[in-house]
């Protein structure tokens, strides 16, 4: 089966903006006295500047809601827990009312996953009608099961927030996790600065809680945890591997290897995804011609593939013009675990798309996936 190099490119770039679009969109709910450091920890966490002053579209007196077009995040900001107490029931009947209304809806784009309760931990206390406060939004939301998570905002000493932490959880409000954080290096002298902290934590606690449906949005739009990236896109792999496996049960023709291809192009997609790293067509094309070979000769040609089974151990060769359903799924996992690496490195900053055009990028490129096919099979 002749392979087009050209309209793989183009498929594996379909496939990647169809799979971001259809993200569903990720709604919570960051609440807290002013000034604990909400449009900080907002900012710091997703992959847009979302928070800013006075963008956003008032929902009620209290509450704005703020978005962006083409962006998967819907947050709701209140405020006003610092006021009167009829002012913090107020908002309190205000941000129920909105976890009511999309709970009934029954839109999963509509409904609010998430509330993010945020304490500034630099006072080292919690005010007793925030815990009120707390347990009065924990008890009502015993039928609609939002997690409710606090955020310990600004802890700058480590000790005091633990303390802090220690404090809130002995009240055993109905919530899932206490998570201090530190959203942003804070300087405390000339010779010495709080490294930021805790936001990692934030996002696995926080994932955990979601929906599956919801988690590749988190992923997406979170550039905190490259680790938590790294664990959802190997679920693509693990994903594509079994399919790939499956489809290889009877023996594949070589020449008909293409089969695996739109296997392989979904789990590129998922895993640009998971991500958030847009991808141009001259980074899919550096991979699709160094990883599935250039020129319209593909790893899933004979050829290539006689040539790369030598990488496996135990595999053997291409016996009678056919390869395994394991063979089928190491080559998969080793494209996918590569592709991984390649998204790592730019979600670090260590090489951009450009390098990856480059022979020494591509050479990396192809050494990696050299490897992850020695290593696939020994795992």
């Amino acid at each position: 089966m002749a392979i087009d190099a050209n309209k793989i490119v183009q498929d594996c770039f379909d496939a990647v903006r169809d799979c971001i679009t259809n993200l569903n969109t990720l709604n919570i709910i960051v609440a807290g006295k002013t000034g604990v450091g909400k449009s900080t920890l907002i900012n710091s966490v997703f992959r847009e500047e979302l928070a800013e002053t006075g963008i956003g579209r008032p929902v009620t007196r209290n509450i704005r809601r703020i978005s962006k077009p083409d962006f998967p995040l819907v947050v709701y900001d209140t405020k006003g827990f610092e006021l009167s107490e009829k002012v913090q029931r107020e908002v309190k009947d205000q941000v129920m009312k909105i976890i009511r209304d999309g709970f009934a809806c029954k839109d999963i784009n509509k409904t609010i996953h998430c509330v993010w309760y945020c304490v500034n931990a630099a006072s080292n206390r919690i005010e007793p009608e925030e815990i009120e406060g707390l347990r009065e939004l924990g008890n009502e939301n015993e039928m609609t099961q939002v997690p409710i998570i606090v955020v310990l905002t600004q802890c700058i000493s480590k000790k005091r927030c633990q303390d802090l932490r220690k404090v809130i959880e002995e009240e055993s409000l109905n919530i899932i996790q206490v998570v201090p954080v530190l959203a942003k290096d804070y300087e405390i002298d000339d010779e010495y600065v709080a490294k930021s902290f805790g936001l990692d934590v934030l996002i696995r606690v926080m994932g955990d809680a979601l929906p599956d449906e919801l988690v590749d949005t988190l992923q997406n739009l979170q550039i905190v945890s490259l680790e938590e990236k790294i664990n959802r896109a190997q679920a693509a792999v693990v994903t594509a591997v079994t399919a790939a496996t499956a489809t290889g049960a009877s023996p594949i023709p070589v020449s008909d290897c293409a089969v695996l291809i739109p296997i392989q192009i979904t789990m590129i997609a998922g895993i640009a995804a998971v991500f958030g790293v847009e991808l141009s067509k001259s980074l899919i094309t550096s991979i699709v011609t160094t990883l599935l070979g250039a020129g319209g000769a593909t790893l899933l040609g004979k050829t290539v593939v006689s040539n790369l089974l030598k990488f496996i151990p135990g595999a053997g060769s291409v016996v009678g013009g056919v390869i395994s359903g394991a063979t089928a799924g190491a080559l998969t996992a080793a494209l996918g675990e590569t592709f991984i690496w390649v998204m790592s490195q730019i979600f670090k900053g260590e090489m951009s798309e450009k390098d990856f055009s480059t022979k020494e990028g591509r050479e990396q490129m192809s050494s990696k996936f050299k490897e992850q096919l020695s290593l696939v099979r020994t795992k």
